[in-house]
């Protein structure tokens, strides 16, 4: 069993981006600007952005964070992105969801400029993706299939399962990889008999917030296993949605949790801003 260190490799893309921030920076004097949407007070998604400002101020981006109150208006929100939007030193707005419930988040995320979408989610790019067609790709799929290629891991013809349906992870991972030429299913909560999909599977790739979903008995022998799901056991540790201990002994390749999926995200994020920043140079030259 081979570990999919995703911690080594966000480290080695950061410096990738890192030098590219420089080599912008020698051609127009300015470096990638990322703004971030944080409204409200869930410890989570405020622990996610710090990590986000300090990666961006690791590789030389200009990064800002408009924090708003829980009870924010639409209007409030929709004022911001028109201004970020506006901004010639922001490249890159990322919206932290989930929103409040009186926000209406598929308005706040189409109001976006898809140039600046550097989470992926515009009905633009996603637009893009499904087609096969450059654009911005969310950050955690991307992640993924960045994973599977630096050990070597190709999903042409492989049978793969992914369990999650959402528009964050399961969908854009499900046309990623079948953009890719492998044969993918998709299971959600209305799936009837997980087991029979998962023992098909070449790759199982899950992302659902359920501690231990994934057991041995529903793991073929050298299955290759991505864990996307990241949650808080009892005991405070943090686990995926795969029973680790007991798939770990089938599986040809897992990612662990936390130090796999997770800084692959991060990673993603500041490569997306830096493509987007050079988009931006080169219309403007």
């Amino acid at each position: 069993m081979t570990l999919l260190d995703g911690k080594a490799l966000s480290q080695k893309i950061e410096l990738g981006v890192h030098a590219g921030v420089k080599e912008l920076k020698s051609k127009t004097g300015s470096v990638p600007g990322l703004a971030v949407i944080l409204v409200g007070q869930d410890p989570a998604s405020a622990a996610y952005v710090n990590m986000k400002k300090k990666a961006c101020d690791r590789v030389g981006f200009y990064s800002v964070t408009h924090e708003m109150p829980e009870d924010i208006s639409q209007d409030a929100i929709e004022n911001t992105i028109k201004m970020m939007n506006n901004n010639p030193n922001i490249d890159g707005i990322l919206i932290q969801l989930p929103l409040p419930k009186q926000i209406d988040t598929t308005k706040i995320l189409e109001l976006v400029d898809p140039s600046k979408d550097v989470d992926g989610f515009h009905p633009y790019n996603v637009g893009r993706l499904a087609t096969g067609l450059d654009g911005f790709v969310p950050c955690t799929p991307l992640g993924v299939m960045k994973l599977l290629e630096e050990y070597n891991i190709d999903p042409k013809g492989k049978n793969c399962c992914v369990v999650g349906a959402s528009n964050i992870v399961g969908k854009p991972m499900a046309a990623l990889l079948l953009n890719a030429n492998a044969t993918v299913e998709i299971c959600h909560i209305f799936t009837d008999d997980l087991k029979k999909h998962t023992l098909n599977a070449d790759i199982i790739l899950v992302g659902v917030g359920v501690i231990n979903l994934i057991k041995e008995d529903m793991v073929k022998d050298g299955a290759i296993i991505i864990d996307i799901g990241i949650n808080r056991a009892d005991n405070g540790k943090l686990v995926g949605d795969v029973d680790y201990e007991n798939v770990s002994t089938k599986c040809s390749y897992i990612t662990p949790v936390p130090g796999g999926v997770g800084p692959m995200t991060i990673a993603m994020l500041l490569s997306n801003t830096l493509k987007a920043a050079q988009i931006n140079y080169k219309e403007k030259n």
